[in-house]
């Protein structure tokens, strides 16, 4: 197959991605362009042992940051909030972000993307975590009836940025913090300590106030059913720090809210 009947399908999601990096239609455009001068001049810098979206992404991430302008923070005041949270992230941090938060490559693929280590993208994620943080502050709840775990999350929703308002421990719990705290995101268990379900505790909490919440379980089954509506952003246990911090900045960055109506089928 010709290295444009690989490039040409690939285009339309990476115009969007570059959008988010530069600001704008014209810049994103125009960077598209640049990598496809640069595919011309030299066939070769497109790695075709790799699947074809992973290899456009990864000579766009190399045309862009060999751009030094590339380096250097966006300040748009005239821009939708969301825009300008996106621009105080620093660059690096700020494409690591969009690959797996946007793009929805893995943490793998887009360390790949990016020509660094494992370790060094966990700490590029962990930083877009923080910074994202600092700009999205916002005070979280969470439905954990393990001690040890609700403590882990604790940690690494403080060291965040956020507050938490509270632990609850069951369904009861759950809405009467919800309803008295009124959090701006919630982490939630599916299996709570009296045999009370976190789904229906969220369920009733989204009955009086929309809130993203993001499922933390051992039991990712029983929400992946193919059946619809499905949770927006599911966690499995056990789950890796720098995953639920990327997934708590991206509930938050992006303003999803989670609007579940599911049957506990636990």
């Amino acid at each position: 197959m010709s290295i444009t009947a690989l490039i040409a399908p690939q285009l339309p999601l990476l115009r969007r991605y570059a959008r988010a990096l530069s600001g704008g239609q014209a810049s994103g455009d125009s960077h598209v362009v640049a990598m496809l001068e640069q595919l011309v001049a030299d066939p070769d810098g497109f790695d075709q042992s790799v699947d074809p979206r992973l290899g456009v992404y990864k000579l766009f991430s190399a045309v862009w940051n060999a751009n030094p302008m590339n380096h250097v923070r966006v300040d748009d005041r005239d821009r939708p909030p969301a825009d300008r949270r996106l621009d105080a992230i620093t660059p690096l941090p700020r494409q690591a972000f969009l690959l797996t938060a946007m793009e929805g490559f893995s943490t793998f693929d887009a360390s790949r993307i990016l020509d660094v280590g494992p370790e060094a993208f966990s700490a590029l994620l962990s930083e877009a975590a923080r910074q994202i943080g600092e700009q999205v502050a916002s005070r979280v709840l969470i439905i954990e009836d393990e001690p040890l775990i609700a403590m882990d999350l604790e940690g690494l929703v403080e060291g965040l940025g956020h507050t938490v308002v509270g632990n609850a421990r069951t369904r009861d719990e759950a809405v009467a913090m919800a309803n008295s705290e009124r959090p701006g995101l919630i982490l939630a268990d599916i299996r709570l300590a009296d045999g009370s379900s976190g789904l229906d505790a969220v369920n009733d909490i989204l009955t009086s106030f929309e809130v993203p919440v993001i499922f933390i379980t051992a039991y990712p089954e029983s929400l992946l059913t193919g059946e619809r509506p499905e949770p927006t952003f599911l966690i499995a246990k056990p789950f890796r720090e720098e995953m639920v911090k990327a997934v708590i900045s991206q509930a938050l960055f992006f303003d999803k809210v989670a609007s579940l109506r599911l049957k506990d089928s636990v």
